[in-house]
Parts: C-alpha cells; structure tokens; sequence
C-alpha cells in the first residue's frame, strides 16, 4: 500500500495505537512521546482520547531524522582532525 492511500484509510487523525502503529512502537512508548509533548496531540472527546494529525506524525519523523543527520555531522567533525598511527609510541 503506498503512502497517499496508508493516510486515506486512516484519516486526518490517528489513535495512540494507528500512530504507534505507524512508527513500530508501542501505544506505551506513543503515549509517553505524547505525554512529554515531544509528539504534539490533542485531547478530543469527554473520556480525553489522545488524537495525532498525520501531520505532525510525520513532522515528528522528519524532525528525528534530522537530530540524527546533525549529531552523525558533529560527530564527523569532532573525529576529523584525529590522527591515526600504526605502532607504539607518539605520531610524528
């Protein structure tokens, strides 16, 4: 199933379970994300079901790609100027 008909069979808004669905997670570990306010959702309802728009899934997505392409570059950066050496001693 390709993306545009994943987001027509679930709508505008996820449950915990659709969005932990989507990631491979837990509803637990969605619940926490959603609790921290790290993943935003609304409460919707009497009982204050949690509701995610796909949107800021999906937002939520690219932002933890991104952190990760930033702390790889730093990372990258801080092994740069390393210098490598064969054998005992100090490099010349």
């Amino acid at each position: 199933m390709n993306d545009s008909r994943a987001q027509q069979r679930l709508g505008r808004f996820l449950t915990i379970a659709d969005a932990a669905e989507q990631l491979n997670v837990s509803a637990n570990q969605v619940y926490q994300l959603v609790r921290s306010g790290e993943l935003p959702a609304i409460k919707v309802g009497t009982s204050g079901q949690w509701r995610i728009e796909t949107a800021m899934l999906e937002a939520y997505i690219d932002t933890q790609y991104e952190e990760v392409r930033r702390h790889n570059l730093w990372n990258q950066a801080e092994f740069a100027n390393v210098i490598e050496f064969d054998g005992p001693g100090r490099p010349d």
